[in-house]
């Protein structure tokens, strides 16, 4: 069966740069891959086919020949340059499946050659920091201890023992992973002996056991920005666990959380107060004391006739915007307190004013009426 055209097996316009040939191809090799498609004679034609037409198209020389001359510049007898496709496998030399699928998956399975793999960066660690509202309002510094994985000091982090150097792993030769020929393909998987890490200590240190890290306790200081709430993240950059054998540490996340307040309800940056007002107050009119977070008492005007639930707002004494926001509003919500434990006076002039207050309790008043009417025989 006559060949197909290569730019057709892979979609592309003749006028295609190597980058879009690329893509096209990448795609084909992804969705025909016999790993992908098990038994599927059909899929492992197409797959073959598409990276011959790859392996002319990335190259400029072969493509030049392939444009002029077509599928006769790789016969046998037409000889681009001696070799290229034979007749049998299809695949000759550098134009095999597994130079070809290693160069284009290579950011898959580590590159192509080499060198050893990057020290094992440290994993990042959570530390739950509890504080109270007035901890939250004012910001400050904070002292925490921490057990974490540091760097071993007697070895400089290097897992050797001193006089000693790590040496090249002998299994995979220094890179971090071992090849396996299947078929077609070549598959890498990371190095059992030296765990990916490309070299092996032969003497390790006797203070980390060759881990080039060490458990113990660090006391750091941590930055509290005022108006942070529960659920705030603070993020210490190089403060988490170390690397194994000389890689970067992780980073230490604190997480915030926000003890209640006996007398402060919060909603985001507003602070709502409670505040029981005498019932003479309530009806005379006065001023109550009102306290802030920041140590500070506010005077606050009751007007005569304050009902219970009325709200009294005092802008910007709530809690500190942060990244630059407004500071927050305090609101006041009245609460009208019944006197209790009356002396024999003070009961005898409740009831000399209970006899003539309709019109000192509308709403009362009111509302009866209602009642009443609800109920009544029309």
């Amino acid at each position: 069966m006559a060949k197909r055209d290569f730019y057709d097996v892979l979609g592309v316009g003749r006028d295609a740069d190597g980058k879009t040939i690329k893509s096209a191809y990448r795609k084909l090799a992804m969705k025909y891959h016999p790993d992908r498609n098990p038994d599927d004679a059909a899929a492992e034609e197409k797959f073959r086919e598409a990276t011959e037409a790859y392996d002319v198209l990335k190259d400029d020389q072969k493509r030049a020949a392939y444009d002029q001359m077509g599928h006769a510049a790789f016969d046998q007898n037409g000889g681009f340059g001696g070799g290229g496709f034979g007749g049998g496998a299809g695949f000759g030399g550098a134009g095999g499946f597994s130079d070809i699928f290693d160069e284009m998956f290579s950011d898959f399975m580590g590159g192509r050659g080499g060198g050893r793999r990057a020290n094992t960066k440290g994993s990042d660690l959570r530390y739950d920091l509890d504080i109270d509202l007035e901890e939250a309002f004012a910001g400050g510094n904070k002292t925490i201890t921490i057990p974490v994985a540091t760097r071993c000091e007697g070895c400089d982090g290097s897992g050797a023992a001193a006089g000693s150097e790590p040496v090249n792993c002998g299994t995979c030769g220094g890179h971090g992973k071992v090849r396996a020929q299947q078929g077609f393909f070549t598959v890498e998987r990371t190095c059992p002996a030296c765990q990916g890490q490309g070299q092996t200590i032969s003497s390790p240190c006797g203070d980390c056991g060759g881990q080039g890290r060490v458990q113990k306790n660090r006391t750091l200081n941590v930055n509290i920005p005022a108006g942070v709430d529960t659920g705030t993240r603070i993020r210490l950059s190089g403060e988490g666990e170390a690397g194994l054998r000389g890689g970067s540490a992780g980073d230490l996340y604190i997480f915030i959380n926000v003890y209640a307040h006996e007398l402060f309800d919060r909603d985001g940056t507003h602070l709502l107060l409670t505040m029981p007002v005498p019932m003479t107050t309530a009806a005379l009119g006065g001023t109550v004391d009102v306290p802030n977070l920041d140590g500070k008492i506010a005077r606050v005007t009751i007007q005569p006739g304050t009902q219970a639930g009325h709200r009294l707002r005092l802008k910007g004494k709530g809690m500190p915007g942060l990244q630059g926001r407004a500071r927050g509003d305090l609101y006041v919500d009245i609460q009208v307190e019944t006197p209790v434990n009356l002396t024999k006076k003070q009961k005898e002039l409740l009831e000399e004013f209970s006899t003539d207050s309709k019109k000192q309790n509308p709403e009362s008043t009111s509302f009866m009426n209602r009642i009443r009417n609800m109920f009544s025989d029309d």
